[in-house]
């Protein structure tokens, strides 16, 4: 990504903005609203206090208080009537009134002075009817009632009695229009209080709308419309136009939020442009690797035929060239046309060796489903003469059914094989056991045998194309038979290793998909033209 960095080196600065955030503006919003509704509740609290105390100050002292009044006037009268009655007819059953009075009257004032709440002018006019009351009682209703001769005492205090108990009617009339007056006045302050509690919650209600409607509509024009607009200009960008420029207004954080999305705009319009750079140059390169695969097929082909014609008629010829003058050739000149002959051979092997690497992934057949219980008793057999010269024995686990190119992985299963009784230990026979098991993406194999075994430092070396351990003298071969097969189970989407930790002998693990590997089943650069080897 180099030409991507000097396209456009390093990040845009921040830009700095002025003014109002959204934060701080919802943060001033909240306060001023939190104020408000605070002053309302308190407006409310105070309007439902008052009201409450005008009502309680009605029912629990007006009223009670004018009730109390009247039953006091009520025992009076009953005092009066009782000592009327006993002192025009001397009769005892008429002090009964009078003695009723009398416990009415102490009940009455009790719950006057309870409901009086320190009213001053009620407490006078209290004061006032009791003295009188006293009075009259002092000097007409005790005299009365205990005189031996009731009807000549009441006759002589009969004129003072009236007097003193006309007194006393009119001290009560006095207190009742005064209690009346207040349990009025209490009547007209709660309805007041009543109008007012219902015009101010109105008023609350009316003025907690509007600042509902004035915070949605603050809402609405400082921070949603604008988010509305920086949508727009994202999804125009979303939909393809990465030339479209990214413009923010209102709050400063919005303003902010904008230069950001512009700044990854043009990022991504310089990254896009780059792309579509290197895009023309990877093409312009495919198109030189796909000439170079046609030349590189063309040589393949000239390789398996051109190439190995003259090896073959060297080799021969100096075949010949030893049978025709073997009588006139020493043993030096024998072996000499033994390692011309060896060294033509070897060169074909290895030429056939390169081709049948340079064919997988390459000149692939279609997948198809394979049977590998069916491949490997296949490739055991065609190994027999090797598996009987070495006395050796191979087992397998039950070996599943997938899909891939018969041939590959025959000659895979071919190598490891092979591999496993070539390198076998010089003191024991072989003894080779390819074992299986599912995995998650597909299937697990080992090959194991207990032969010379791999070092550790050479586990992943032995993967390599023409990396040999040993000599051509000790073990045959090109060094190719693991390489080619790492390149089969690469080209069908499993990975191969050596286990470091199995002794004694080589344990191989490799794994296939159960299904084929996504993508094409050719190599990529393949192309019609250009000769096939064969």
């Amino acid at each position: 990504m180099g030409l991507g960095n000097a396209a456009h080196t390093g990040n845009p600065k921040r830009p700095v903005t002025a003014g109002w955030t959204t934060r701080r503006w919802l943060g001033v919003s909240t306060a001023i609203a939190l104020t408000l509704l605070l002053a309302f509740m308190l407006c409310g609290g105070w309007v439902l206090a008052r009201s409450t105390a005008i009502n309680t100050r009605l029912v629990d002292h007006s009223t009670p208080a004018l009730i109390a009044s009247i039953r006091l006037e009520s025992a009076l009268v009953n005092q009066e009537t009782g000592i009327r009655g006993y002192g025009s007819t001397g009769t005892e059953t008429f002090l009964a009134p009078y003695r009723d009075g009398l416990a009415q009257q102490k009940e009455a004032v009790r719950d006057l002075r309870a409901a009086i709440d320190g009213d001053p002018e009620t407490e006078r006019n209290l004061a006032q009817v009791e003295k009188l009351a006293g009075r009259w009682q002092d000097r007409l209703a005790r005299p009365v009632a205990a005189a031996s001769d009731p009807k000549a005492e009441a006759a002589a205090r009969a004129p003072e009695g009236k007097a003193l108990f006309d007194s006393v009617r009119t001290a009560i009339s006095t207190q009742q229009d005064h209690l009346e007056a207040q349990r009025a006045q209490a009547r007209v302050d709660l309805q007041g209080a009543r109008n007012l509690r219902n015009w101010s919650f109105s008023a609350i209600a009316a003025a907690i709308l509007a600042l509902t409607a004035s915070v949605f509509t603050g809402l609405r024009r400082g921070v949603t419309g604008h988010l509305d607009r920086l949508s727009g200009h994202v999804r125009v960008v979303a939909g393809g136009d990465f030339d479209h420029p990214v413009t923010g207004t209102g709050p400063a954080d919005l303003r902010q939020l904008a230069a950001d999305v512009e700044s990854m705009r043009a990022r991504l319009a310089a990254e896009l442009a780059f792309r579509d750079s290197t895009q023309t140059h990877l093409t312009a390169q495919a198109e030189e690797l796909r000439r170079s695969n046609a030349e590189l097929e063309q040589f393949a082909y000239v390789a398996s035929h051109d190439l190995q014609e003259p090896l073959r008629k060297v080799a021969s010829f100096c075949q010949l060239l030893e049978r025709r003058y073997a009588a006139n050739l020493d043993e030096r000149a024998g072996q000499y046309i033994a390692f011309a002959v060896d060294g033509a051979t070897r060169m074909q092997g290895l030429i056939n060796d390169l081709l049948a690497f340079s064919r997988v992934g390459r000149l692939s057949t279609e997948h198809r489903s394979v049977d590998l219980d069916e491949r490997f008793e296949h490739t055991v057999s065609s190994l027999s003469v090797a598996v009987e010269e070495s006395d050796a024995v191979i087992t397998h686990d039950p070996l599943p059914t997938l899909y891939g190119e018969p041939s590959q992985l025959g000659m895979l299963l071919q190598n490891l094989l092979t591999n496993a009784v070539k390198f076998r230990s010089p003191d024991r026979s072989p003894v080779i056991h390819l074992g299986c098991r599912p995995v998650e993406d597909g299937w697990e194999f080992a090959i194991t045998d207990n032969g010379i075994g791999i070092d550790t430092e050479f586990a992943e070396r032995v993967f390599v194309i023409f990396q040999r351990l040993h000599t051509r003298e000790e073990y045959t071969g090109n060094g190719i038979g693991l390489a080619l097969c790492k390149k089969i189970v690469e080209y069908h989407g499993g990975r191969i290793a050596v286990d470091p930790l199995h002794a004694p002998g080589t344990r191989i693990v490799f794994t296939l998909p159960q299904s084929p590997p996504p993508g094409p089943l050719t190599h990529p650069l393949d192309t019609p033209h250009g000769g096939s080897p064969s």
